[in-house]
């Protein structure tokens, strides 16, 4: 159960973050956001005021490192592992999202605390979406990850904002025939598939 309540002392916390997430899935997949914030007893309107500060604590002046930033919001991360992408050394950091049980935040570090890509990631030992057909692709379901992997060789593209990816590949309908996809993501998660 998603904790209704961020802890007193935390200036941000776990739900407001939630609430983060979700504002940048909205435009995309309204409904779906709204039930979400439902669970977690929230509004539109604290939404659009979390997603506001948690933009703010970024461009201020005397904003910590990156990194400090979902620390101070999510506390410790679960895991804190080496990783290694083509020749640069990073630090993946990953929390727990109760409005996704089976995913995880997952930010890569740069030495000294810089964030390199912060995403939504399939949790250790959670079993995956089966990925065949453009019909699987299903909003909310699947990473950016999954679905690369599932029709590679797939083509990362730019996003139209911050935290959002777009990934051109081909995949079979039910019936067989193939199509051009380009799927959309936010936070890594598919939120939609143009027509295609």
């Amino acid at each position: 159960m998603p904790n209704r309540n961020d802890a007193p002392d935390q200036p941000f916390g776990p739900r407001r973050f939630q609430l983060v997430l979700l504002r940048r899935m909205a435009d995309f997949q309204p409904e779906l956001v709204l039930d979400a914030l439902r669970e977690l007893g929230a509004d539109r309107a604290e939404m659009r005021e979390a997603n506001r500060r948690w933009q703010a604590a970024g461009r201020s002046p005397r904003s910590r490192g990156a990194a400090s930033r979902y620390r101070s919001a999510l506390g410790e991360p679960e895991a804190d592992e080496p990783r290694r992408v083509g020749d640069l050394d990073c630090r993946a950091l990953r929390w727990p999202v109760p409005l996704w049980p089976d995913l995880r935040l997952e930010v890569l570090t740069a030495p000294g605390g810089a964030v390199w890509n912060e995403w939504l990631v399939r949790a250790p030992g959670a079993p995956g979406p089966e990925l065949r057909t453009v019909e699987d692709l299903l909003p909310w379901t699947c990473t950016v990850d999954e679905v690369a992997r599932a029709f590679a060789p797939a083509r990362p593209m730019e996003g139209s904002a911050p935290t959002r990816w777009r990934l051109a590949f081909t995949a079979p309908d039910r019936a067989g025939e193939r199509h051009g996809v380009i799927a959309e993501f936010t936070w890594g998660l598919l939120q939609r598939l143009p027509e295609h």
